[in-house]
């Protein structure tokens, strides 16, 4: 989530207990942002995310450290702050997060202007430093940064997968599963705060419960989080693929607030790249489970995510790649170019498929999947769906579909003057054109 740039700053006073929270990365990165953000709260600071008002004395900025690129915009992000701060636009500066933990004797070699740099679970340190208290009694709670009928929901930290190109596990340490009793608390207290829609999230989710209660207990978890008053839509991110637990798909039939949506990163399709990535399965096993879950869940929209240009991908593998996504028509899908990352099992091999070529192979897998989006949209023309709505834009309401997760997935546009409806309302919408990765639709009767 980039940050707008920085904007009259000079022209007002400062709030020295103001702090604007900038989050860059991913919804993991989000959710912590706002546990930040509820722990402030709670200690008097007046807090903003992505605060536009320039008048916030503290800037505390959460980082990502996965890829290049987000690597990047975390550094160049820091340094505009840290120039800021020594034109004497924000008294102090703080750096956490995922470049942090990474990187930090670097950091604080090379960007001295920033008043303290911390880890991914250095909360209470960071606290300290603003003379703050942690405190224990607000575990769960959260200032939101997105709309507050949906809401990021962190089923566990950290990861155990000895995936090649990842270096999350350098940043996030070891898995851990938060106690079920503790996240069905968490959901309650954002039902009883208007919150409709659950995104679960993790760094691998299907590992839940393996830590603590010796077995995956996803299922069991997703039965319990299902009972929650008020809770209309849980969504599933992040799953792996080696060891999916299936009794998942059970309750998904079983609970009509369980989205049939299964986000599920698979990467890779040839044997020789699935083998090397270290992720546990082949092609006929990958294929195999994709057809199991459709067979299971009929309906279900599965999203995945894939690497274009890993170490000693061939045309070959990449043909193969292109050929698997035109047949299994994924309803969801997105490509990313392979990043080099050190410390990472796959830092050891020639990083070989040059930058064009890697970008080159991204964008054809994309060209193939924007053809399949757009068929399976049209196929929807005519049909009715539950939408909920996110925001307005212009004259239209922007919402999205079952099949569709905030920020990365298809949306559906309704004219507000079609009907009225309100942000954070369902509705149930009939479809009436279709694009690449939206649909035109108007609203039939409010939920």
């Amino acid at each position: 989530m980039a940050h707008k740039a920085i904007e009259h700053l000079k022209t007002r006073t400062l709030k020295k207990n103001k702090v604007n929270v900038v989050t860059l990365g991913c919804s993991k990165n989000i959710y912590d942002s706002e546990v930040l953000m509820g722990q402030l709260q709670a200690n008097r600071f007046e807090v903003e995310h992505e605060s536009k008002s320039g008048d916030s004395g503290i800037v505390i900025i959460n980082t990502c450290g996965f890829i290049e690129n987000a690597k990047q915009e975390s550094i160049d992000t820091i340094l505009r702050f840290a120039k800021a701060k020594e034109q004497g636009h924000i008294d102090k500066l703080y750096v956490t997060g995922c470049l942090s933990e990474r990187y930090k004797p670097d950091l604080e070699k090379d960007i001295p202007e920033v008043d303290a740099f911390f880890g991914t679970k250095d909360l209470p340190r960071l606290l300290k430093a603003l003379k703050a208290d942690y405190k224990h009694e607000l575990v769960g709670e959260r200032m939101l940064s997105t709309p507050v009928h949906y809401a990021y929901f962190k089923i566990s930290e950290g990861c155990d997968r000895p995936c090649s190109f990842c270096a999350i596990p350098l940043m996030r340490g070891k898995h851990e599963s938060v106690p079920m009793d503790e996240l069905v608390l968490r959901a309650r207290k954002l039902a009883q705060n208007g919150t409709k829609e659950l995104l679960l999230i993790a760094q691998d989710s299907t590992y839940y419960g393996l830590d603590i209660y010796k077995d995956r207990k996803l299922a069991e978890l997703l039965r319990r989080l299902s009972d929650v008053e008020g809770i209309e839509w849980i969504r599933l991110h992040y799953a792996f693929p080696s060891g999916f637990p299936m009794d998942v798909l059970q309750v998904m039939n079983e609970r009509s607030n369980i989205c049939k949506y299964l986000d599920m990163p698979l990467q890779h399709i040839t044997d020789s790249m699935l083998k090397s990535m270290k992720r546990g399965t082949t092609k006929q096993k990958t294929i195999d489970l994709v057809n199991k879950i459709r067979e299971q869940v009929p309906g279900i929209a599965l999203r995945t995510t894939l690497i274009a240009g890993y170490p000693g991908e061939t045309e070959r593998d990449h043909k193969e790649m292109l050929e698997w996504v035109e047949q299994t028509k994924f309803e969801r899908l997105g490509c990313f170019t392979y990043s080099h990352e050190e410390n990472t099992g796959a830092f050891k091999l020639v990083d070989d498929v040059p930058a064009e070529l890697k970008q080159e192979r991204a964008e054809a897998v994309m060209e193939v999947q924007q053809g399949i989006s757009h068929d399976l949209n049209a196929k929807k023309i005519g049909r009715e769906f539950k939408v909920l709505f996110d925001r307005k834009e212009g004259p239209y309401f922007v919402g999205r579909t079952e099949a569709d997760s905030p920020e990365v997935d298809n949306e559906v546009l309704v004219k507000a003057a079609d009907n009225y409806v309100r942000i954070g309302d369902f509705a149930n919408v009939r479809i009436t054109g279709a694009e690449e990765f939206d649909l035109l639709g108007e609203v039939i009767q409010n939920v």
